[in-house]
């Protein structure tokens, strides 16, 4: 099994511990931090309560996060969670998983993110709005050039986005806490306006966190990539989810000390707001661009993940054949990077990838449950199979993130019934679809 897995399809490891925690950190920080903090004020009462979402969200995502680096020491290869679910509960399961990934998950996600990536690259550089689509398409088969050429090219752009991405957060940070005025104790009290909110109005707000803090499973992707995966893959996970959950703490600070909870809460958008507030019109073209360059990034590792999962899926017989083949010079999922990448242009120029991403945030947790729910099966039923790190307080850990999410999904199907059941309904269309795949020849 060892040597079968460090052989790994091909995949040379090449990717190191700051690599690899740098793919943690780009996979989680987008641009939801500097646009959805508005959503989360509007559904809490108060400054504290609205910094203890973030903190609830960040320990509960931690909490997965660590239960994902002993999957990864115990299956260090690419893949991921599509690896996890077809070895415990089968290659429906893991069908599933891969036919929403593609269809609305990841694919939607690359759409929407690069939309918002041209939107911000405009207004920073004072360029016509007409070329945000054009723009947005271009950074798609930008970014699947560069991957073509192995994962070192794709990891040196990640590294490079990654620390550009971390300086816009820092610069927002320092202006919203010491310079655009207002007071920390005073941002943290009782909104009145919002004294009245039900009680499960927090559970609503930890859904758009959850959103937020999505994306810490790329690493487990790439891991037939990383060097010395059994040591790397836990401190990556565990050390990249605290620096997110330290960034996205701080930035709300500085969002409350600027604006106030009910500012924040009004706010279309919070981090332009607070760069105006103390350097007027340049302040906010430099946030935009720090924007556009942080959801480039994520553009760039969720194009890098999703590809090496229908690489897998290829190899399975569970996609076309073409898509297993890996570039027998840069050792890249090359046509599976085509794929998806000309999948996600199609959803950008055809607009409907706001709708699935609405629909993907209930799919995406549910992922992340299932692949946490496997490491139950993996202890019963591989008791045996040495593991150089595993999970700490099993099971409390994983038994608390699979009820989270799971609550929190029921809060939204309840809140949100329409995007809910469009998920269910995408994620049940696979059902037949499997079935019918399964009956056919083999495709080449």
């Amino acid at each position: 099994m060892q040597a079968q897995a460090e052989q790994d399809a091909g995949y040379v490891r090449r990717l190191g511990a700051w690599s690899s925690a740098m793919v943690v950190v780009g996979g989680v920080i987008g641009g939801g931090i500097f646009l959805n903090p508005a959503t989360i004020a509007q559904r809490t009462g108060s400054g504290w309560t609205l910094l203890a979402a973030w903190v609830a969200g960040g320990l509960l995502t931690l909490a997965g996060a660590l239960c994902y680096a002993e999957l990864g020491v115990r299956r260090p290869q690419a893949g991921g969670s599509y690896v996890y679910l077809r070895e415990a509960f089968g290659s429906l399961a893991a069908f599933l998983f891969g036919w929403t990934m593609l269809l609305v998950n990841y694919s939607g996600s690359i759409a929407a993110v690069s939309i918002i990536f041209a939107t911000y690259a405009c207004a920073g550089f004072g360029l016509p709005t007409t070329l945000v689509k054009p723009l947005a398409v271009g950074a798609m088969v930008f970014l699947a050039g560069i991957n073509w050429f192995g994962i070192r090219a794709g990891a040196f752009a990640q590294n490079l986005l990654t620390v550009l991405k971390l300086l816009a957060v820092a610069a927002l940070v320092v202006t919203g806490v010491a310079l655009a005025g207002g007071g920390v104790g005073a941002a943290l009290g009782p909104d009145p306006a919002r004294s009245d909110l039900p009680a499960w109005a927090f559970a609503g707000a930890l859904l758009p966190v959850l959103f937020t803090y999505g994306g810490f499973s790329y690493v487990n992707t790439v891991a037939g990539e990383v060097r010395d995966p059994r040591r790397t893959l836990p401190r990556a996970l565990g050390l990249g989810m605290l620096l997110v959950m330290a960034c996205y703490v701080l930035a709300n600070l500085a969002y409350l000390t600027a604006l106030g909870h009910d500012g924040l809460a009004h706010s279309k958008a919070p981090a332009a707001e607070v760069m105006s507030r103390v350097f007027g019109d340049a302040g906010a073209r430099a946030i935009a661009v720090g924007i556009a360059i942080s959801t480039f990034g994520y553009c760039n590792i969720a194009l890098i993940g999703s590809a090496r999962v229908l690489q897998v899926m290829g190899e399975d017989g569970l996609f076309f054949r073409f898509a297993a083949k890996l570039h027998p010079r840069w050792r890249t999922p090359n046509l599976a990077l085509v794929v998806v990448a000309a999948w996600a242009v199609t959803l950008a120029l055809s607009g409907t990838y706001a709708q699935l991403l609405d629909y993907s945030t209930v799919g995406d947790w549910l992922g992340y449950a299932a692949a946490v729910a496997t490491l139950f099966w993996y202890r019963r039923m591989r008791a045996d199979e040495p593991a150089s790190y595993r999970t700490p307080l099993y099971p409390l850990l994983p038994l608390v993130f699979v009820a989270t999410v799971a609550a929190v999904v029921v809060v939204t199907v309840i809140a949100s019934p329409a995007n809910a059941g469009m998920c269910m309904l995408i994620i049940g269309a696979g059902v037949p679809v499997y079935y019918l795949w399964r009956r056919l020849p083999q495709r080449a």
